[in-house]
């Protein structure tokens, strides 16, 4: 039986309650208590797959290090998912809310009690099986309609990292960083390491 809240509109518990061909806002997300990850993009309900495998969690923890560490004590923060970005459209309505892998924000305004509002100047996204046709073209246009000044893809099962930087509104990919070369990031020249042993399991 659906819960009530305490504004008496109905929570919603199953996802199966939901019509996945409507057109769904923030308001809408914050209550939805089903199990099943999912994320809002334009509006539309997006299955996120099932926790991520151990190789996407090895690879997000190594980044984690190497992220965390260059941004520790600094104006900008890390966070990792489960953590909610919210991107307005250009009327300000909050149709979209993903859950990036890995992200930098350097506004802290941005940042309130639910994540973050606006875009990230770093995310970081990772492949996994079966998502990489979600990853690769649905995020790459919402990040850079966005405005994501630096975007990471991270191929796990061919070993190389695309970087994607904004100029003049679109995203300029740079030459792929090959397993066990050097990541250098175009916005944060100082946060440089090797890939070395990011893709060895």
């Amino acid at each position: 039986k659906p819960l009530i809240s305490k504004n008496s509109v109905m929570e919603i518990t199953n996802i199966n309650q939901l019509d996945l061909n409507k057109t769904y806002t923030f308001a809408d997300y914050l209550l939805w208590r089903f199990k099943e990850r999912v994320e809002l993009i334009k509006g539309k309900i997006l299955k996120m797959s099932p926790a991520p495998a151990p190789n996407h969690q090895r690879i997000a923890r190594k980044l984690s290090l190497n992220l965390g560490n260059f941004f520790e004590n600094k104006s900008c923060e890390f966070f990792f998912a489960p953590f909610d970005v919210r991107l307005p459209n250009k009327t300000g309505e909050i149709l979209t809310v993903v859950q990036p892998d890995l992200c930098v924000i350097c506004d802290r305004n941005k940042i309130d009690d639910k994540g973050c509002l606006g875009a990230p100047d770093l995310v970081v996204e990772i492949l996994s099986p079966g998502n990489s046709k979600k990853e690769m073209n649905l995020k790459f246009s919402l990040y850079e309609e966005s405005g994501v000044s630096e975007y990471w893809v991270v191929d796990s099962s061919e070993k190389f990292i695309l970087i994607y930087s904004l100029e003049n509104g679109e995203y300029i990919s740079r030459k792929p960083v090959a397993d066990g070369e050097m990541l250098q990031s175009i916005n944060f020249p100082d946060l440089r390491f090797s890939t070395e042993g990011l893709f060895e399991f």
